[in-house]
């Protein structure tokens, strides 16, 4: 599994980079704030949710600290997807939030 850290994600962010984050806390968590763009698909939904995604895509996967992010990103790799995971998750992004 490819991985990636916040302050990575941030720079791309800050550059511009058109990026496909999925947020897979739930939705309380999520109201908090999330990284600006992010889709939020909580973790028990990702199986359910995954004919949404794109194959075509990469996806990066953030949570709360890479768990369950990782979870995701495992699964949906067995599946085809690329998918790169936010180690660290929500607690070490310093960037703006919605």
């Amino acid at each position: 599994m490819k991985r990636i850290t916040a302050k990575e994600v941030q720079k791309l962010v800050v550059d511009g980079k058109k990026l496909n984050i999925i947020d897979v806390r739930e939705v309380d968590e999520v109201r908090a704030g999330k990284i600006p763009g992010a889709i939020n698909i909580p973790l028990g939904l990702v199986e359910f949710r995954m004919h949404e995604l794109d194959k075509s895509k990469e996806y990066l996967m953030v949570c709360r600290s890479g768990g369950r992010s990782g979870r995701a990103a495992q699964f949906l790799e067995s599946y085809g997807f690329k998918v790169i995971n936010m180690d660290g998750g929500m607690l070490d992004w310093k960037g703006k939030v919605e």
